[in-house]
């Protein structure tokens, strides 16, 4: 019996939906960076046309995970180390200010929440689930925006965070560093639960901080 790869998209506007779909296989490595974007295959995969095919791939080049080369078509855009350098201060510096808003406007229920999703988070660490720690992990993430009540830092923080989402899927923490993580969130919970947006902005931007370290010294070596 043959299979059926066929995977239709509908409600969304067809390249909208097509832009998360390109973009979480750009993420998660089935397309790979340096590889040019195979239209006719994606085309076949969504049950699409090239036109909005190619709408999304636009949005992608503008959003930094593809290059368009003139008469050559689309490519993936390989991540340097220059790239992180560059970008996760700016996310250190985003992320601060959204502890900062979050401690002043965050709702009880909500701090009740993030707790509760950050001890969750720390089972995940104990039985060694990476991915399951990873998926907590972005819901925390997601939840302290929200409650940062600024919709123009979550979109502005949103395109650089999944730019930067690219290097978890190569990049496997070590166990101290991975301890390291934990306390660091477990130390926002706190900062947050006494309304201390200072120290909790700066243990936002720490976090990120050494995010860059991890990819200095494991991901990029040789390029240092």
């Amino acid at each position: 019996m043959s299979l059926d790869l066929t995977e239709t998209i509908s409600r969304r506007p067809l390249h909208h939906e097509l832009v998360d779909r390109l973009r979480d296989m750009i993420i998660e490595g089935t397309l790979e960076p340096g590889q040019k974007v195979p239209e006719k295959m994606l085309c076949e995969r969504f049950g699409v046309s090239r036109t909005p095919l190619r709408e999304a791939v636009k949005i992608l080049a503008a959003e930094g995970f593809v290059r368009l080369t003139p008469h050559r078509g689309a490519s993936v855009v390989k991540l340097t180390l220059k790239d992180f350098e560059e970008a996760l201060p700016i996310m250190g510096a985003l992320d601060a200010v959204a502890g900062e808003l979050a401690c002043r406007n965050a709702t009880e229920e909500e701090i009740a929440e993030l707790a509760d999703l950050t001890d969750r988070m720390a089972e995940r660490f104990e039985a060694q689930d990476l991915a399951g720690y990873y998926k907590l992990n972005a819901r925390i993430h997601e939840l302290i925006m929200a409650m940062a009540r600024n919709p123009t830092l979550t979109e502005t923080t949103r395109v650089l965070s999944e730019r930067m989402r690219r290097a978890r899927y190569e990049l496997a923490m070590a166990p101290a560093r991975w301890a390291q993580a934990v306390e660091e969130h477990q130390d926002m919970v706190q900062a947050l639960k006494r309304r201390d947006g200072v120290r909790l902005g700066r243990i936002m931007r720490a976090h990120v901080t050494h995010k860059l370290q991890d990819l200095q010294a494991h991901l990029f070596a040789d390029e240092r």
